[in-house]
Formats: C-alpha cells, sequence, structure tokens
C-alpha cells in the first residue's frame, strides 16, 4: 500500500511540474493546504477519491494518468491465453509517424482479467521515455480479445473518446519476442482514419535506423497493397 501511495504521488509531482504549478497553486486549485498537497506527493498520507479526481481535474489529465497499476501475478499456465502474451502484464508498441516524421513509442498495461478470452488493458501513446510512460501524449483504455488465429485490441482515446483504435496481432499462439500488429483508427490530427504497421514486443527494441527501416512502409508493402487492393501486415 505504502509503494502505491508513492507512486500515486510520484504521478501527480510529474504532471504539476509538466504543467509549471508550484505546490502551493495546485493546493489552492484543489482547495487542501501546501503542506497537505506536499504529503500527497510523497506518499505520506492516503488520497481519498474524491481529492484524486479533484487533482486530475486541476492539472487537466485523466484519472488514469495518475494511478498506479502493480504488476499482476502470473497467469496460471493452464490460463487460455496465447504464447505471445502468456505471463505478460505489460508489452510494447512501435509505429512511424509519416506526419511528424518519428518514431512513436506506446506502453501497453493488461489490468486484469474481465473474462475467459478478455482482458481490460491501458496504452499510452507517444511516450518521451519509458520509465515515465504516464507523460504521454494520449491514453488509451479498452480491451484486448485472444483467440487461436487472432488477438483483437480495441482501444478508446481517454481525453478525445471520438478518437477509437484497433490492433490486430496474427498467430498470437505462436511464440516470439515481437510480434507485427495492424494499427488502425481515426486520428484528429487531421481528422482522418489512419492504418499502419506496428511491432508489438515483449521487451524495449533498440531504436536504431534498422527499426525505423522495419517500421517504414516498404516497396514491398506498396506491391502488396496494389495485389490484394488493401493494407495487410504479416
Amino acid at each position: 500500500m505504502e509503494n502505491i501511495k508513492q507512486e500515486v504521488g510520484h504521478n501527480i509531482r510529474a504532471y504539476r511540474k509538466l504543467r509549471q504549478l508550484t505546490l502551493a497553486q495546485l493546493a489552492k486549485l484543489i482547495h487542501k493546504s501546501k503542506s497537505a498537497m506536499s504529503k500527497y506527493e510523497n506518499g505520506e498520507i492516503t488520497l481519498d477519491l474524491e481529492t484524486l479526481y479533484d487533482i486530475a481535474a486541476a492539472l487537466d489529465v485523466s484519472i488514469d494518468k495518475l494511478l498506479y497499476y502493480p504488476k499482476p501475478a502470473p497467469v496460471a499456465k493452464d490460463h487460455p491465453l496465447p504464447a505471445f502474451f502468456k505471463n505478460v502484464s505489460r508489452f510494447y508498441g512501435y509505429f512511424y509517424d509519416g506526419r511528424a516524421n518519428t518514431l512513436i513509442r506506446c506502453l501497453f498495461i493488461v489490468i486484469d482479467d474481465n473474462g475467459a478470452n478478455s482482458y481490460k488493458v491501458l496504452m499510452y501513446m507517444n511516450i518521451s521515455e519509458f520509465d515515465t510512460y504516464q507523460n504521454c501524449e494520449n491514453t488509451y483504455s479498452g480491451h484486448m480479445e485472444h483467440y487461436d488465429a487472432i488477438t483483437n485490441i480495441f482501444l478508446t482515446n481517454q481525453d478525445s473518446p471520438m478518437e477509437k483504435a484497433s490492433i490486430q496481432v496474427l498467430a498470437p499462439f505462436l511464440d516470439a519476442p515481437v510480434k507485427w500488429g495492424l494499427f488502425n483508427g481515426f486520428s484528429s490530427r487531421p481528422m482522418m482514419p489512419v492504418a499502419t504497421k506496428m511491432l508489438l514486443s515483449k521487451e524495449r527494441l533498440v531504436e536504431d535506423a534498422q527499426l525505423l527501416l522495419r517500421l517504414k512502409i516498404s516497396k514491398e508493402d506498396i506491391r502488396l497493397l496494389k495485389l490484394y487492393n488493401m493494407f495487410s501486415v504479416t
């Protein structure tokens, strides 16, 4: 419990500094004393739910960005999970955004079991540093559905619910450190549907020229697009 209070306090402090607010300014916004605000950030006292929502509103972030999700216990071996996702509570995603000519980093956190083959999931998109993943451009929430031949991940932007996204991962029953996925959804920058390939990995990948080359749409991708008249990722 102490660790949870400290992690939530760390998240509050990170977003307060990102918003360029002093401790006293944030305390005033939520009608608390500076001393109480300091104790919240240091994890010395437990935050009640109402205060946590007040802080999220004052910092203009969704409450999920302030929460801490401890790593869950490994899923039992007989649980119906495909090999790639078995015993994985978080994984990493990468895609290339040609609009900004940049690599986009994502972190996925599996929160809990939501049924026989469905799991709640959070996606933190466009992260500067994985160690401070809550400081990201967008946070999506949704669920994963696992089947023998495919895993579907369905997501909604918590700050802009009109932005929906989904990721399809083929052959998740085949274990591998990295899997290809088809990332598609609706973007508001500019307002249009988008689709691209995404790499999903159990570990952080080396961010070098080779990774960018793998993520960029290649001549072979375009050839297959023309052949099938659709964008495919294999």
